[in-house]
């Protein structure tokens, strides 16, 4: 009877332990797509920018999202970018840290 409850008890931890890890997943391959938003600051010196996502669709599109900061990746030039420019970017997440990898100002 314990051994029976041990091995439920063991089965659901371990059903939501790949619960979680598929979603921890799923939001990185969601954060690889492009997004859009409107940049807030530009820090040329340390190479970050802070871009507040813009929402797609129409319920809601006005509302703006949080501020998000991030690393841009080595290579790619953020000298022509400016606070109130509207981007399209893309955003790969390594390591806990969220770095831009490519844009376009719309």
């Amino acid at each position: 009877m314990k051994s029976a409850r041990f091995v439920l008890a063991g089965t659901a931890s371990l059903a939501m332990l790949v619960s979680v890890a598929f979603a921890q997943d799923q939001a990185n391959k969601d954060q690889t797509k492009d997004q859009t938003g409107q940049v807030t600051r530009v820090n040329r010196l340390d190479n970050t920018i802070a871009i507040r996502p813009i929402q797609d669709g129409t319920v809601g599109a006005n509302a703006a999202g949080s501020e998000q900061q991030f690393k841009v990746k080595d290579g790619v030039s953020i000298e022509d970018l400016h606070a109130g420019n509207h981007i399209t970017y893309s955003v790969s997440d390594t390591g806990g840290t969220k770095t831009i990898t490519k844009f376009k100002v719309q």
